[in-house]
């Protein structure tokens, strides 16, 4: 009991991850997160593996219409990416009340566009499945699911937000509780809908969801507590531009660069689709597997972000190095060593057949899964750059990086597989694990270069004057 205090308490975590043990704060950051980012797997999981004992075509449609959720959902990422790091770096610089009116802009901004986007998502659905190439059962089957799934929008944006100023603060538990409780009720709700109510998909969107009001009831409860150090009020939540401005400078190219590559996703998805609706089943279930392959890498990423923006905010660039390799090193060591287990076939059959029983589903499923969890060390590399590079603000950097592994060279890749190498699906896995290797290479090359720490913008500002970091040495506040 007195280590989880230790472990929610705001003025011992920003002292653990501004001057303690540095792979002990990554561990106590990633340890959570790894959790909660398994746990929010869950939701899709187990909505495949339900959908996978209804048959092949819908696991199919929600494989297609996932991405166009994802890509709304990617671009309402980039602004709470956005605040989580400016929430760090005002908390690094020991500025709890401006942290606290961020916070109250960062949930405004969110709220509006999550709930803008839950509208319009709604009301083109059609348009989009008919674009994507769906007809017959799978189109019908993916408007149900989509236009129903969408609706949950605000209510994960809820949740989000109090992710990002939990992890912000070094709180990872809160939110990983918090998830707990979500795949609980999705779990059960699942086959509640779906196999006693007769509901199918719809009743696999509709456990999705349901569980997950209860858990922003619970998160907006916990955000609007004035025993916090920052909590949320309506008086607090009136337009400030400034800081909406910062959340918009830093959060865009966040913004963009996530949507640009789920939006590549609804691309790829279209290409699978060409090969049939049991190589789309097969895409979803490896792709699922690999979200939990890479678990890791996106756990350490995340706490290199706050551990580099909270230092950055305190003055210490050389911890903020020494976090970033420290993750680098521990995500590399775990991805290879569970990619070489997990890439052997008698492996990855025993977890394809859990979702999918069909003849011509489970061996592509069985060989995306092998490629892909062999080369997932590359992840680490690019997780962990990433949180290095927004947590020093670079975020231009990263939005071009992630639209380059999509458009450029995972497209690339499909292209030369196919018509130089006469390719057929296996083309769609070898480009997933190309484009991640080639990513992880040129983030590298720019970690190598420094680019991150040149002319490095602090996003925390005092008055009207901005702070710069000096290349290996301290900023000064004007």
């Amino acid at each position: 009991m007195e280590h989880l205090k230790r472990l929610l308490s705001f003025k011992n975590n920003r002292d653990m991850l501004t001057n303690g043990n540095i792979i002990h704060a990554l561990l106590m950051l990633s340890d959570p997160i790894i959790i909660t980012n398994f746990l929010q797997n869950m939701y899709n999981l187990t909505d495949t593996y339900w959908l996978g004992k209804i048959g092949t075509v819908p696991q199919a449609a929600i494989s297609m219409v996932s991405p166009i959720q994802s890509t709304v959902m990617g671009f309402g990422q980039g602004i709470t990416m956005a605040g989580s790091i400016l929430l760090a770096q005002y908390i690094g610089a020991n500025r709890v009340r401006s942290a606290k009116l961020m916070a109250n802009q960062l949930f405004l901004c969110a709220m509006i566009f999550s709930v803008f986007s839950a509208a319009a998502l709604s009301a083109v659905t059609p348009l989009l499945t008919s674009w994507m190439g769906a007809n017959g059962e799978i189109y019908t089957l993916g408007n149900i699911y989509l236009r129903i799934v969408v609706l949950d929008t605000p209510f994960l944006f809820i949740i989000n937000i109090f992710g990002a100023v939990s992890q912000s603060q070094g709180n990872t538990v809160f939110p990983m509780l918090l998830n707990l409780l979500g795949i609980i009720l999705n779990m059960i709700l699942d086959p509640l809908f779906m196999i006693t109510f007769n509901m199918g998909i719809g009743g696999a969107a509709l456990a999705t969801l349901l569980a997950k009001v209860p858990c922003a009831a619970i998160a907006l409860a916990v955000l609007t507590n004035k025993n916090k150090s920052i909590y949320l009020r309506l008086k607090f939540m009136r337009p400030n531009i400034k800081k909406i401005k910062r959340i918009v400078t830093l959060g865009l190219p966040t913004a963009i660069g996530n949507s640009a590559m789920q939006f590549g996703f609804v691309l790829m998805s279209k290409s699978v689709y060409a090969f049939g609706s049991s190589a789309m089943a097969a895409y979803g279930v490896g792709n699922k597997i690999n979200g939990l392959i890479t678990l890791p890498a996106n756990a350490l990423g995340s706490a290199t972000a706050t551990i580099v923006g909270q230092n950055i905010g305190a003055g210490n660039t050389k911890r903020a190095v020494t976090g970033y390799k420290c993750a680098v090193i521990i995500g590399m060591g775990l991805l290879f060593t569970l990619g070489i287990i997990l890439s052997r076939t008698p492996v990855a059959a025993f977890i394809a057949h859990i979702f999918t029983s069909d003849a011509e589903v489970l061996p592509m499923a069985v060989d995306f899964i092998s490629i892909m969890a062999f080369w997932c060390f590359t992840n680490s590399i690019y997780n962990c750059t990433v949180g290095l590079l927004n947590g020093t603000g670079k975020t231009k950097i990263t939005m071009m990086v992630e639209a380059a592994r999509l458009w450029v060279f995972r497209f690339m890749t499909i292209f030369f597989c196919q018509n130089i190498l006469h390719m057929a699906v296996e083309s769609i896995w070898y480009s997933v694990v190309v484009s991640n290797g080639l990513s992880a290479l040129v983030l590298l090359i720019l970690y190598l270069t420094r680019v991150w720490e040149k002319n490095s913008l602090l996003v925390v500002n005092s008055g009207s004057a901005s702070k710069h970091i000096a290349k290996g040495g301290r900023q000064t506040y004007s």
